[in-house]
């Protein structure tokens, strides 16, 4: 079957890799393309982070997570496996995503920093995205599919030639499907030289402060973050700059020099609830593949699994699909 992909950043990859593996023909269309996506900016470690519900992103993130370690195999990727720990001020259960990760456990006393009176350590995939998304195209065009960079305004343009689009416009599916339910949340995060980090650190409870991550990479390292709900603002605020290497340096060796390379800043797809279904309209067929929140990296593979499966129930005679609806319901009563 012919297939068109709408985006080009890691869920559209995903999706077009699994989906031309399965035997179908696939283009991708968007507007932006790598380097220029807002997957681009991911910091990117595995974690599942603004994404909803529980029980499906679970199984998404797993799946993922199993794929990323095969990946972290590879050099060439951009993946590997790396120790991280996430510091707690106060108790806390373990996470809900916890049984997904083979070897969490909470932290040792020597494993807390100042401050901090519990934790949670677990290995987890280092994802650089400068190298990642190269492989993902390059893997993607290996199998045979195409990359058009083009502007989409409607599903009807790529059923005109396609019998299948499998939507993965992230918050661009505000405007192309009218879902009021997408929002942005903002991220702003520093790439910075290397610095004396063995693990990843997080630290997501200082609400009067602000959440802090410092990701080391291959030859870099993350700092953040932000999470601004609603706002779609892309220039990045020195403020922001400022206060993330405050927080960041706490979390460092005293004396630690940051030296800061980019300030960079993306907008996530949040929404109550991540939109993967089939969805029929007048007899053609769209896949829909969005609003991960800040976990697109996180559910790639799982989330491309399942839209390959979806995409092969069409070509055995018996879709599971969900209602159309007018474009002004799309999204209130979906994926809940």
């Amino acid at each position: 079957m012919r297939v068109v992909i709408f985006g080009c950043g890691v869920s559209g990859l995903s999706c077009g890799v699994r989906l031309l593996e399965a035997g179908h023909a696939v283009e991708i269309w968007a507007r932006e393309l790598p380097p220029h996506t807002t997957s681009d900016v991911a910091a990117a470690v595995w974690y599942p982070y603004l994404a909803f519900p529980q029980e499906r992103v679970t199984a998404w993130g797993a799946r993922t997570l199993a794929e990323l370690c095969a990946l972290a195999a590879r050099p060439e990727t951009g993946v590997r496996r790396v120790l991280g720990t996430e510091l707690l001020l106060w108790p806390a259960p373990d996470p809900w995503w916890a049984s997904s990760v083979p070897g969490f456990r909470r932290a040792t006393a020597s494993e807390l920093l100042p401050g901090f009176v519990d934790g949670f350590v677990f290995e987890a995939p280092v994802i650089d995205m400068r190298r990642y998304l190269p492989y993902l195209m390059e893997r993607f065009r290996r199998l045979g599919g195409s990359i058009l960079q083009r502007e989409v305004r409607s599903l009807d343009e790529a059923w005109a030639v396609a019998p299948l689009v499998v939507n993965c416009t992230g918050l661009g599916s505000r405007t192309l499907l009218g879902d009021e339910t997408l929002y942005p949340i903002r991220g702003e995060v520093l790439r910075v030289a290397p610095l004396p980090l063995e693990r990843f650190l997080l630290d997501e409870q200082d609400e009067a402060r602000g959440m802090t991550y410092l990701i080391p990479r291959i030859d870099d390292c993350i700092l953040g973050g932000t999470a601004v709900k609603g706002s779609a603002s892309l220039e990045p605020d020195p403020a922001q700059a400022e206060a993330i290497l405050a927080r960041a340096a706490r979390l460092l060796p005293a004396g630690t020099r940051i030296h800061v390379s980019q300030h960079l800043v993306g907008l996530r797809p949040g929404r109550p609830a991540v939109r993967l279904e089939l969805e029929q309209v007048d007899g053609r067929h769209v896949l829909h593949n969005y609003g991960h929140g800040g976990a697109g990296v996180t559910l790639s593979w799982g989330c491309a699994e399942e839209v390959a499966a979806l995409a092969g129930q069409l070509t055995d005679g018996a879709p599971h699909v969900g209602p159309a609806h007018h474009p002004s319901s799309i999204g209130r009563t979906h994926g809940k």
